[in-house]
């Protein structure tokens, strides 16, 4: 009687978990008996290194994505999020669906291909004021922010307001801030031509980058300088040997305490474990998986892991890269000593060194770092990058309509068209430095500020002088004044320390108080107290 075929469950539908999956299909159409579950919380793959030309428009927004269900034939499909892993019970829960109740699967083969995710924690302000940069639809989202900045700015009238909504800042010189930095510059400074009431020179893209040069100790010194040099030529600012201390909805704050005013913060670092890595009691070095050359997890029976979150020594015992053609390769190693594995027989160590590296730089530029010594820059090492990851694209279908996209790039201008998604803006939190203006006397009252940590002045203009009124902490709130009546605000509110707060929309306000009563009077007491204790000097809030 035949053993039943051994159940491989793999956590991570991109370029890591995919490629397991895919080689562990081809090797059970050849008599491997093995039985494949992919678990993801999309049922689409993701192309990453196209990804900053979606900003761009330099590629459709679907035409970086590949359905997983084409894919993959015969591997089964759980489109959820992980919610538990139990290693001792080897079994893995999903999250609730539709049906609200969790879904449990068992395993005789683990494999962790589940990434890292964005981690702003310990930069004050980064949680709330950036826009990270990783997955499709941080793109998406990129994209539309930056057309609707563009739309308001045609629009206004204030030239410091103006021009902060035209600086875009993007923080992390390594290789997806330069490929962010310089599709935004090329899509930013072709689409302002529809907006003749923006003027062109106030158009400024600012790449923060820690270290002297851009892509520094990911390419050699030779090409970091092309590169550094080629996008500051241009036009983009590099303030180099600099590091992002905190963010703000109006600025970029660096770590010499300068501001860059600003409405689009883009960071592309930094990353920390996905919460279900953390959660296996696994050992960790530097938030990735500590594997063996094999890929399977260190102090682990039946667990492996892939790509980014793993840490794989290569035959050099330097770590391997997070790359995609790294993890490709870890994919199809993987899979065959997983049937080795079941049929008793030695695994085999990844001894993979790489290919070589490439990156965009916008303008038809890139640079191409390869084997024996060959580098390449400007448009033949463009015509490289594109020509290699288009290459790598997954089925004919997608190669055509990318190809399609890049050649009429070359003949047509840009699309700035903005998706409303229709997302809506509900609670979300603020950061401001201290000094900064949270709203100004005469604003259009649209949010309730409470107070979380740090300290507000509220300030009120008499005649010609402005006095302070109030001086608040944390527990209380303030702007409630102005959503009660629907007027302007009638003081300015500022911050007299860094000062974290929870902002709820006027929408949300009026929501919540047209239909609990109970919710509206107590911010009704509160104001009449504060008219009635400063008759002729009213704090507003």
């Amino acid at each position: 009687m035949n053993a039943p075929p051994a159940r491989v469950i793999v956590l991570g539908g991109g370029f890591g978990g995919v490629y397991t999956a895919l080689a562990l299909e081809q090797l059970a159409a050849k008599g491997a008996q093995v039985e494949v579950t992919l678990v993801n919380r999309e049922n689409y793959f993701v192309f990453q290194p196209m990804l900053a030309e979606v900003i761009a428009g330099d590629v459709g927004i679907i035409d970086t994505l590949s359905p997983l269900r084409q894919l993959l034939k015969t591997t089964r499909l759980f489109v959820r999020d992980v919610q538990a892993v139990d290693l001792a019970a080897r079994t893995v829960t999903l999250a609730p669906g539709l049906t609200r109740r969790p879904q449990e699967l068992e395993f005789d083969h683990l494999v962790v291909a589940l990434g890292t995710v964005t981690d702003f924690r310990g930069i004050a302000g980064l949680p709330e004021h950036a826009l990270p940069f990783k997955t499709l639809a941080d793109a998406v989202r990129i994209r539309n922010h930056v057309i609707g900045v563009l739309e308001q700015a045609s629009e206004e009238r204030d030239g410091d307001e103006r021009r902060a909504m035209l600086s875009f800042v993007v923080a992390g010189g390594g290789f997806s801030g330069t490929e962010v930095a310089a599709a935004l510059n090329d899509f930013v400074r072709s689409a302002v031509r529809d907006y003749p009431s923006i003027p062109q020179n106030e158009v400024r893209i600012v790449l923060v980058h820690s270290g002297g040069r851009l892509l520094e100790g990911e390419l050699t010194p030779g090409l970091a300088s092309y590169a550094t040099t080629a996008l500051a030529a241009q036009g983009i600012e590099l303030m180099l040997n600099e590091r992002l201390s905190a963010a703000t909805p109006g600025s970029a704050v660096l770590g010499d305490g300068w501001r860059i005013p600003t409405r689009t913060l883009i960071s592309t670092v930094p990353s920390s474990p996905n919460p279900v890595v953390e959660s296996l009691g696994l050992p960790l070095v530097r938030g990735r998986l500590d594997c063996e050359a094999t890929l399977a997890v260190k102090g682990s029976e039946r667990v492996w892991a892939v790509g980014d979150c793993a840490l794989v020594p290569m035959r050099d015992g330097q770590p391997s890269p997070p790359t995609a053609q790294h993890a490709i390769r870890q994919a199809k190693l993987l899979a065959r000593n997983i049937v080795a594995h079941e049929s008793g027989l030695k695994p085999r160590r990844f001894a993979f060194t790489g290919l070589g590296k490439l990156g965009a730089l916008g303008h038809r530029r890139a640079v191409a770092q390869l084997p024996l010594g060959l580098r390449l820059a400007g448009m033949p090492a463009w015509l490289m990058w594109r020509g290699v990851y288009w290459w790598k694209l997954p089925g004919a279908a997608r190669k055509t309509r990318v190809a399609i996209s890049w050649l009429s790039d070359l003949a047509l201008p840009p699309h700035p068209v903005q998706l409303n998604l229709g997302a809506s803006r509900a609670t979300a939190q603020a950061h401001y430095e201290e000094g900064e203006v949270i709203f100004a006397e005469g604003d259009t009252g649209d949010s309730l500020f409470m107070i979380i940590e740090g300290r507000v002045e509220v300030r009120k203009r008499f005649g010609d002088e402005q006095r302070t009124v109030a001086t608040l902490g944390p527990g209380e709130y303030f702007g409630e004044m102005a959503l009660l009546g629907r007027d302007p605000r009638s003081a300015t509110a500022r911050a007299l320390t860094p000062l974290d707060v929870l902002v709820l929309s006027a929408s949300d306000f009026s929501a919540l108080a047209g239909s609990l009563p109970e919710f509206r009077r107590p911010f009704e007491d509160i104001a009449r107290r504060r008219t009635d204790a400063n008759r002729e000097e009213p704090a507003e809030g």
